[in-house]
């Protein structure tokens, strides 16, 4: 067979995907009023995501090194799908600050690489990543209760996020707080 056809056949589908793909988000794009009216129009305005702190828990921990895991539920009570682009968190011990994390990002500038997540409504969406904390010997009541499991923790996060189009509503933010005592 000519190798031709498999190359066709290939870009042909590849369209086909891109057509699909594209089409999918301009249905998600039209609200009631239909595809001519404008955005100004409908006067988006973005109901805020919901974020529980869905899991915090301790993976491993040696003499060196703690490997810890934070895991946000994500809801979205909008219409549409929204992007949200970015969620910053900080992990206090007792008040101390222990780290600082970010999951996703925030487009910047010109041509940057996008990582973000598309949350559709009624559908929550669990995010969350490792981390691992290193023992500098300077924290021995931070191991300490780590090993013991008598953790006093605070976890404070901001997101940012807007509706899934370019075209219409506007970066949103919101701040939570959550705690969890050992």
């Amino acid at each position: 067979m000519n190798p031709r056809i498999f190359v066709g056949v290939a870009v042909v589908g590849l369209v086909a995907m891109m057509v699909l793909f594209g089409f999918s988000s301009v249905i998600s794009d039209v609200g009631e009023d239909g595809f001519f009216t404008s955005p100004s129009d409908l006067g988006q305005t973005v109901l805020p995501l919901e974020i529980d702190l869905h899991d915090f828990s301790i993976l491993e921990i040696t003499e060196k090194y703690a490997t810890l895991k934070v895991e946000f539920k994500v809801s979205n009570p909008n219409f549409k799908s929204v992007m949200l682009q970015l969620i910053k968190y900080s992990v206090y011990h007792d008040d101390e600050l222990i780290v600082v994390g970010e999951i996703g990002t925030r487009p910047e500038g010109g041509i940057t690489s996008p990582n973000y997540f598309i949350i559709l409504n009624e559908r929550p969406s669990p995010i969350g990543e490792k981390f691992t904390i290193k023992n500098t010997g300077n924290t021995p009541e931070l191991w300490q209760a780590l090993n013991n499991d008598e953790l006093n923790w605070r976890v404070t996060a901001e997101i940012f996020y807007n509706l899934s189009s370019l075209t219409s509503g506007q970066e949103n933010t919101s701040t939570f707080d959550f705690s969890k005592q050992g």
